[in-house]
């Protein structure tokens, strides 16, 4: 397995997030904290999300990623842009509907030094549950394809969300 890393930096109120290697749900926490300081920030102008040094995207981060352009757009008059230089990603995000979130550039972004490795945040397994929960029901919300791929994935994880709670309580 790819080592996985979350760079992410930002200069007069444009944020770059870049995922390197294998992006996987173990970093849904990470990737959910750096949401939320993003589009909290208050510089906040626009977004790019680098995905050329991805080699595998799951359904989860996508989901986060969808999540971000989202509310990126309520506070941005910009569309925000993700770079995708892998053709295998590419055509995933097509598929999924990015390109009605994204501006999808295909070619390399200049580097950025000013990019900081994001230290991967710790997550109670209830917490990770809810984040690949609702990561999957922003997938499902962006169009009928989306829809009917997740439907029975959300159903089992409502299920198994719903269990995890009862068996806490009692």
């Amino acid at each position: 397995m790819s080592e996985c890393k979350i760079l992410q930096a930002d200069s007069s109120g444009v944020f770059v997030l870049k995922l390197v290697g294998e992006v996987r749900l173990n970093f849904c926490s990470t990737i959910e904290a750096s949401i939320e300081s993003i589009v909290n920030d208050p510089s906040f102008e626009s977004l790019v999300v680098d995905l050329s040094e991805t080699t595998l995207i799951d359904s989860t981060t996508l989901g986060l990623l969808a999540k971000l352009a989202i509310r990126a757009k309520t506070k941005s008059r910009f569309l925000p842009s993700i770079i995708s230089t892998n053709p295998d990603i590419t055509r995933i995000l097509l598929v999924m509907g990015f390109d009605t979130i994204y501006l999808i550039v295909k070619e390399p972004a200049v580097t950025c030094e000013q990019l900081q490795e994001l230290i991967p945040k710790a997550a109670e397994e209830s917490e990770v549950r809810m984040q690949v929960l609702n990561a999957h029901k922003v997938l499902m919300d962006m169009n009928e394809h989306n829809r009917d791929q997740f439907k029975d994935l959300v159903n089992a994880l409502e299920v198994d969300v719903r269990d995890s709670v009862s068996s806490q309580a009692s």
